[in-house]
């Protein structure tokens, strides 16, 4: 069943019996992050996303980090659907943040919905060179 039968379907029953099915998968989030301090401005990224990952046609693909004036520092491509996993964590290394930057948000995207939940994160600060999960 694709995404607009889902659709046609949930409508229905809620029509017809007031109340409505559960997504089969929800829109993606980023649920937790850590940020490690390789260099004066290289990090690594560690992300755990959130998403039901349905098929190859509904999954997360990718998650990005977005700097100042909304540009894209650094992207991990998901290739394949983590059916089973509800939260999976990937990172990413070598994205480089220019100095000054305190804050970074972390976005994910999934081919059916787009772009979910974001959060935002501070960059290490100080002789910390690692912000743990957050």
């Amino acid at each position: 069943m694709n995404g607009l039968s889902r659709r046609i379907l949930a409508v229905a029953v809620t029509g017809l019996f007031g109340f409505s099915l559960p997504a089969a998968a929800d829109t993606p989030k980023v649920v937790n992050a850590r940020i490690i301090k390789l260099g004066k401005t290289s990090y690594e990224f560690q992300v755990t996303v959130q998403h039901v990952d349905a098929s190859w046609d509904h999954f997360a693909d990718r998650w990005e980090i977005i700097g100042p004036g909304g540009r894209v520092l650094g992207t991990r491509v998901l290739y394949h659907p983590h059916i089973g996993e509800r939260q999976f964590t990937r990172k990413l290394r070598g994205v480089t943040i220019p100095e000054g930057v305190e804050h970074v948000i972390v976005r994910v995207h999934d081919k059916l919905h787009g772009y979910g939940r974001e959060k935002l994160i501070a960059l290490p600060t100080g002789k910390s060179r690692d912000t743990g999960f957050k």
